[in-house]
């Protein structure tokens, strides 16, 4: 899943973006609103971590932006502002939840995999693909009842997947749940995370479209 955080504060911003890169997560940091517009509107992210105050506007005002432009991008708001009802306008713009600064940055971690569950069609963690048994919470993989480890690479590819099943994903969409600007990405990386998952899922748990891209088994 990759991440865009809007957000001016940089001990904050740096401890955010260190969390979710921890969790295995690709996340890009901006602190101004005009950079914020320019990710958004030449990468695809799954997830907006949005301040409310911003040294060149509100980030209220970009909420509702986007919210006109019918994008379904899911936003949590991060605020010091805990009046319910700066809350309430938050929700109205179409927020679909809120931190209050400060937070706990694992609680932080939570909200964004609920978000991010509930827009990919099934709130529930757990989720059961033939003999792929997964927790989206905590981050567990079992086959055939026995537990796989997944360094976080892996995770944030098996992710993209497991949020998609039977649907084709291209490279590039790979490529974007694995990398953060800046990264080196090298050419036959997604091959080589696929080939390890699949030996450690099962050889059929991921299919290979040619020249079109990888889609994993329902089965």
């Amino acid at each position: 899943m990759r991440i865009l955080i809007l957000e001016d504060t940089e001990g904050l911003g740096e401890a955010i973006r260190d969390q979710l890169q921890d969790e295995g997560y690709a996340v890009d940091w901006v602190t101004r609103i005009e950079a914020a517009e320019s990710c958004l509107s030449s990468t695809g992210y799954d997830l907006l971590l949005l301040d409310l105050m911003l040294p060149d506007g509100s980030g209220l005002h970009l909420l509702q932006k986007l919210r006109k432009t019918s994008t379904s991008l899911p936003v949590i708001i991060m605020t010091a502002k805990d009046q319910i009802a700066d809350r309430i306008s938050g929700l109205n713009a179409g927020a679909d939840d809120y931190l209050v600064k400060p937070f706990d940055l694992n609680e932080m971690t939570a909200r964004v995999g609920a978000v991010a569950r509930r827009y990919s069609g099934n709130p529930n963690p757990n989720v059961i693909l033939g003999e792929l048994s997964v927790n989206l919470a905590d981050r567990t993989v079992y086959v055939k009842k026995q537990q796989i480890e997944l360094t976080s690479r892996e995770w944030a590819i098996f992710e993209t997947f497991i949020q998609k099943p039977g649907q084709l994903l291209t490279r590039a969409r790979l490529e974007d749940a694995l990398y953060a600007f800046g990264a080196e990405i090298e050419s036959n990386t997604i091959e080589v995370y696929i080939s390890r998952l699949r030996k450690k899922l099962g050889k059929g748990c991921i299919e290979t479209v040619r020249g079109m891209g990888y889609r994993m088994s329902r089965q």
